[in-house]
């Protein structure tokens, strides 16, 4: 398609919609229309609510004011997860934003903590992480020249319209209408426009999909295919309902590992919300509701609702002139909260290769190779949890424990289980912090550590350790409580 692209077409909206719409229209905006189609009578899935640190990336490119965002979409911080009934019943740990410790050139800091557990001189690893120890003592700050190591627990339908506001600002123009048929060239099959039910017909250059499950577009109109990873992420249904809040809400989204799934609780500065995920095929949709009934704290504000769905990815997520993106691309379970993650990065690799001049093979197969590549890592990181367990409680955690995985995760657990390596590729959103303390935390402990460690004697071994390890005492020690820290930086202002 060798037409300059001039009109962008954006159907649907929710989080990945107004994402879209507000970043084209903000950042390349004077050179394009920018059109978003959705319906009022569609809802959206709109139950994910935690992040992870890479949105401050699109964040800055669109120049959002952090304690404006949060004031308004009821925000509170989030340094991690913690991880609870995982390995096995009772046995808890937190995957924590951030860096453990100090690394050297040859190796990761976890070698240094593997020696000293064996000389008994190393306490939890997680006291050697900033955000770790926060976490866990519920403190929070933000300071002069600090890494950017949070992320946010938010209410995804706030924020949704807070970025709408933002692509209005930018000339992003809003037709309302549910689409009911998609126009296709006669010679090319690349898609022309969407009729409405409405009569109204919507015409682009370049369109985005961001329809939902649906996937009116990308699959229903060009058949595009979908990989089904179900035989390694079984749980296929989730439950949602929203609980007042009790107590004081912690600066970590919390993972409560099920009979046939996991519970989510995520605090946001006016109300807690909850799920759980689970595999029908081991439990009801009944059971189920009963299960996150029984299991959550504060007065329900809505109905539980079920929402199905099937674990996969597009097989080309740019196909023709139409970029699936958000659920309509595929879908990881919200295991470790790479939903808005995934919508923005496809969004900033379209802005890095927009096809300004006209759609061709090589920008598409990059754009896909590069996808790609991103969320079968991903894939392997959520499988991880369920496949490297203690378990064997239930039907459910009996599968995943013997259940085939890929062989690439094959090879990381077996590469760092004999010498403790985990080396990130190009194109990994984990990095090595996130790989051990995952695999550490399921019970995957390295038979060795590197032999550069051995260059320490046991008193320089002990004062390194202990010198990281109170530097993060202190540190941590000076940080306000994190819902002070709120209330005087971003309160809410629905509250």
């Amino acid at each position: 398609m060798n037409k300059p692209i001039k009109r962008v077409v954006i159907a649907g909206g929710g989080t990945a919609g107004w994402m879209a719409a507000a970043s084209l229209s903000k950042l390349l905006g004077k050179h394009l229309s920018v059109t978003l189609v959705e319906s009022d009578l569609i809802p959206t899935v709109g139950v994910g609510e935690a992040t992870i640190p890479t949105l401050h990336i699109l964040h800055q490119l669109l120049g959002i004011n952090e304690a404006e965002f949060m004031a308004s979409t009821n925000a509170t911080f989030k340094l991690g997860i913690s991880f609870e009934n995982w390995r096995d019943v009772g046995k808890d740990y937190i995957h924590s934003f951030g860096y453990l410790g100090q690394e050297c050139w040859a190796c990761g800091f976890h070698h240094f903590w593997r020696k000293g557990q064996e000389l008994g001189i190393a306490k939890d690893i997680g006291d050697y992480c900033l955000e770790h120890l926060a976490s866990r003592e519920g403190r929070f700050a933000i300071m002069a020249n600090q890494d950017l190591n949070h992320a946010y627990h938010l209410d995804a339908g706030l924020y949704a319209k807070y970025l709408q506001e933002l692509a209005f600002k930018h000339g992003c123009v809003r037709v309302e209408g549910k689409i009911d048929h998609v126009n296709l060239d006669e010679n090319d099959g690349f898609i022309t426009g969407i009729r409405l039910d409405n009569g109204k017909l919507v015409e682009g250059d370049l369109f985005i999909d961001c329809t939902g499950f649906r996937a009116l577009l990308i699959e229903q109109a060009l058949h595009t295919g979908y990989d089904d990873w179900s035989h390694y992420l079984p749980c296929n249904s989730a439950i949602a309902v929203q609980t007042e809040t009790v107590g004081t809400p912690p600066a970590y989204t919390r993972s409560i590992a099920r009979e046939s799934g996991w519970q989510w609780r995520i605090p946001l500065q006016n109300r807690t919300g909850n799920g759980l995920v689970f595999c029908d095929k081991y439990m009801t949709d009944e059971e189920a509701i009963d299960t996150l009934m029984n299991n959550i704290e504060g007065k329900p504000l809505n109905q539980p609702r079920v929402i199905k769905y099937k674990t996969g990815s597009r097989r080309k997520h740019w196909n023709k002139n139409c970029i699936a993106i958000g659920l309509s691309s595929g879908f990881i379970e919200p295991l470790e909260s790479t939903g808005i993650h995934l919508f923005q990065k496809s969004i900033v690799r379209l802005l890095q290769m927009f096809p300004h001049t006209g759609i061709n093979d090589a920008d598409v197969a990059e754009f896909n190779k590069q996808t790609k590549e991103e969320i079968d890592n991903i894939r392997d990181f959520i499988i991880l949890h369920y496949h490297l367990t203690d378990r064997r409680d239930s039907a459910f955690w009996r599968y995943c424990a013997s259940m085939p995985i890929p062989d690439t995760l094959t090879h990381r657990m077996a590469l760092f289980k004999q010498s403790g390596r985990v080396f990130k590729k190009a194109e990994e959103l984990f990095g090595e912090s996130s790989w051990v303390q995952v695999m550490m935390g399921q019970g995957l402990i390295p038979d060795q550590y590197h032999p550069i460690v051995d260059m320490m004697t046991e008193q320089e071994l002990q004062a390194f350790l202990t010198n990281i390890e109170q530097n993060v005492k202190k540190k941590v020690a000076s940080w306000p409580p994190h819902m002070q820290f709120i209330d005087h930086y971003c309160k809410s202002k629905m509250m």
